[in-house]
C-alpha cells in the first residue's frame, strides 16, 4: 500500500484546535487498524522549542531522544499512545540552518540557492523519511500567514508527486456567532479556503469550529462558497473537554470518508477510555507563569486523566508576599499541592514557603523537576539548620549550594539545547514510597534540567533507604549519575522527582506516580 497523508491545516484563527482534530483522527484510524504516525509543522524560526516562554507558547514537550518542542506533540502523545521522537516536529528554523549549512559545504555544487526547489525539496524529504502506513501532518499557523507558505508549497508539491490520490486535506477554521444580528458569519471561512485554493490546495473536508452547534444553512453555505461536498464539511461545536473528540469523530463517521477517498480499508473500533467522573479534591499548583493554561498543559491532563479535576494555580510571587500564617490559611483550604518546574528566581521563596507548610502539616505534597530541588532547598534550611542554603542558580554567593549546576555544564553558555534532555535509565530503592507506586528497580523518565542536587557536599542532609537514622534525614528514593528522586517516610505524600513524569502521561495510562498522589488525597478524604 502506498504510503497515506492527512494535511491539517488551519484558517480565520490560531489556536482553534488543529492538533486535536488531528490527533483524534490519528487515534480513530489507529484503532482502525492502520499504522498512523504524525508531523507537526510549525513556521517559526526557532530551531525548537526549548528557549521559549512558557508563558508565550506554552510548556516545552521533551521527547525520549531528547528533542524540545512545543506542548502539540504532547497531545499526539496523549491521543495515540505512541512516544514522540524529534522527527515528529519540523520548524523553520531547522530548514533553514540545515539549508544555509548545506550550501555553506558546497553541497549545491555552485547552485543559486532558492526557496523552490531548495528549501521545498528539504521539507518535503523530511516528511518522505517518516516511517508509516498514514502520516497525519499538521501545518501550524494559519493560512494567509507569511511564514506558513512555504511548507504549503511543499506539500502541494508532494500531493503531486506521491500522487494526489495518497492526500486529504482537512482544513479547520472558525465560524464566528454575532448575537446582534443572532447569525453565524460565514465570510472569513470562505475567504481562508479562497487563500488556500490560492495556494493550489484544495481542501477535502472542513471542520467547522463554533461555540455552539451551527445551523444547516450556514453550513450549506460555506459547502457551496467553499466548493466542498455538504458531506464533508463538518461542525465541530466547543467540548467541554477535548477527550470527548475522538468519540465524536467516529460517531460523525469521518475514518469511514477518509478511508473511502484514500482507498484504505478499516475496521470500525474505537478503543477511548478517559475518566468521565472525578473525585472531589482540590488541588494547588504552586507555579509562576500564569500566562497560559498551556505553561502546566502536561500536568493539568496527568491529573485530568487520574480521575481529578484541573489544579488551581497559585502564584509563588504571591505566597513569597504572604505571611506564614497567612500562606498556611490559603494553603490548608487544598487537599495536595504540586510544585513544578521552571527557571528564574522569582517566586522561588514562596515555593520554599509551600514545601514548608506542607511538610509541617502532613499536607501531600509532589514536586516535580525544580519543584523536587525547592524540596531539598526547603529541608536543607529548616530541618538540617543550614541558613541561607539554596541553589546556585538563585544564589550564586549561597555558602550551601544544596543545588548546583551539573559539571559539564559549567563551561557552557549557551541556553538552547545544552540541558539534560530526555529519558534516562534509573534506579529505584526498594521500601520506598516510590517503589510502591513503579513496582519496579529500573524505570525510564525524561528530564529537562541543568541543576541538580550536591551529593557530594551535602551528603549528611540524606539517606538512602534502610540507613542508620533515614527516618529522620531525606531520603533518596531514586538515583542514576545523580539524585532523581527524594521522599519523606512520615509523611502521607512527601515526594520529589528530579524528571518530568507528566511527560509520559497517555489517555488510559496516567504516569503512576498522577495516579498514587490522587488516590492518597482520595484516601484521606475517605473516599473511595
Amino acid at each position: 500500500m502506498a504510503k497515506k497523508y492527512i494535511v491539517v491545516t488551519g484558517g480565520v484563527l490560531s489556536g482553534i484546535g488543529k492538533g486535536i482534530v488531528s490527533a483524534s483522527i490519528g487515534r480513530v484510524l489507529k484503532d482502525c487498524g492502520i499504522k498512523v504516525n504524525s508531523l507537526k509543522i510549525d513556521p517559526y524560526l526557532n530551531v525548537d522549542a526549548g528557549t521559549m516562554n512558557p508563558n508565550q507558547h506554552g510548556e516545552v514537550f521533551v521527547t525520549d531522544d531528547g528533542y524540545e518542542a512545543d506542548l502539540d506533540l504532547g497531545h499526539y502523545e496523549r491521543f495515540l499512545g505512541i512516544d514522540m521522537k524529534r522527527y515528529n516536529n519540523i520548524t523553520a528554523g531547522q530548514i533553514f540552518k540545515s539549508i544555509i549549512e548545506k550550501e555553506r559545504e558546497g553541497k549545491y555544487l555552485g547552485a543559486t540557492v532558492q526557496m523552490v526547489p531548495h528549501v521545498t525539496d528539504e521539507i518535503k524529504n523530511r516528511i518522505r523519511s517518516i516511517d508509516t502506513d498514514l502520516l497525519m501532518i499538521e501545518i501550524g499557523g494559519t493560512v494567509g500567514d507569511i511564514e506558513g507558505e512555504i511548507f504549503l508549497e511543499a506539500v502541494r508539491e508532494l500531493s503531486l508527486e506521491e500522487g494526489i490520490e495518497n492526500f486529504f486535506f482537512i482544513h479547520v477554521t472558525f465560524v464566528p456567532y454575532l448575537g446582534v444580528t443572532n447569525e453565524f458569519k460565514t465570510k472569513p471561512t470562505q475567504q481562508s479556503v479562497q487563500l488556500l485554493r490560492k495556494i493550489g490546495i484544495h481542501p477535502n473536508m472542513l471542520v467547522i469550529r463554533t461555540e455552539k452547534p451551527i445551523d444547516s444553512n450556514s453550513m450549506d453555505k460555506i459547502a457551496l462558497f467553499a466548493g466542498v461536498n455538504r458531506k464533508f464539511v463538518i461542525n465541530l461545536p466547543d467540548a467541554d473537554n477535548v477527550y470527548e473528540v475522538p468519540e465524536k469523530i467516529y460517531n460523525l463517521g469521518i475514518q469511514n470518508m477518509i478511508a473511502e477517498k484514500l482507498n484504505i480499508k478499516i475496521e470500525n473500533k474505537l478503543n477511548w477510555d478517559y475518566p468521565k467522573n472525578f473525585a472531589p479534591v482540590k488541588i494547588a499548583m504552586v507555579g509562576k507563569y500564569l500566562g497560559t493554561d498551556d505553561a502546566y498543559k502536561s500536568i493539568i491532563e496527568s491529573i485530568f486523566l487520574s480521575g481529578a479535576e484541573k489544579p488551581e494555580l497559585l502564584d509563588s510571587q504571591t505566597i513569597e508576599e504572604l505571611s506564614e500564617e497567612e500562606a498556611k490559611e490559603l494553603l490548608s483550604k487544598y487537599d495536595g499541592i504540586i510544585i513544578p518546574g521552571g527557571f528564574g528566581k522569582r517566586g522561588i521563596e514562596g515555593k520554599i514557603k509551600a514545601v514548608k507548610i506542607a511538610r509541617e502539616n502532613n499536607i501531600p505534597i509532589f514536586g516535580i523537576c525544580l519543584g523536587m530541588q525547592i524540596m531539598v532547598i526547603e529541608y536543607a534550611r529548616n530541618v538540617g539548620k543550614l541558613e541561607n542554603a539554596n541553589s546556585s542558580e538563585f544564589d550564586p554567593e549561597t555558602p550551601y549550594p544544596v543545588i548546583d549546576m551539573m559539571e559539564e555544564q559549567k563551561e557552557i553558555l549557551k541556553l538552547g539545547g545544552t540541558m539534560r534532555l530526555g529519558a534516562q535509565e534509573t534506579k529505584v530503592f526498594k521500601n520506598t514510597k516510590l517503589f510502591d507506586i513503579y513496582n519496579d528497580e529500573m524505570i525510564f523518565e525524561r528530564h529537562r534540567h541543568r541543576y541538580e542536587v550536591n551529593l557530594d557536599r551535602f551528603k549528611d542532609l540524606f539517606a538512602f533507604p534502610g540507613e542508620e537514622n533515614s527516618d529522620k534525614k531525606l531520603i533518596i528514593s531514586a538515583k542514576s549519575d545523580f539524585v532523581e528522586a527524594v521522599e519523606l517516610k512520615d509523611h502521607p505524600f512527601f515526594i520529589g522527582v528530579q524528571y518530568h513524569p507528566e511527560l509520559k502521561s497517555k489517555v488510559g495510562t496516567p504516569h503512576p506516580i498522577f495516579k498514587a498522589f490522587i488516590e492518597k488525597l482520595k484516601e484521606l478524604k475517605g473516599l473511595k
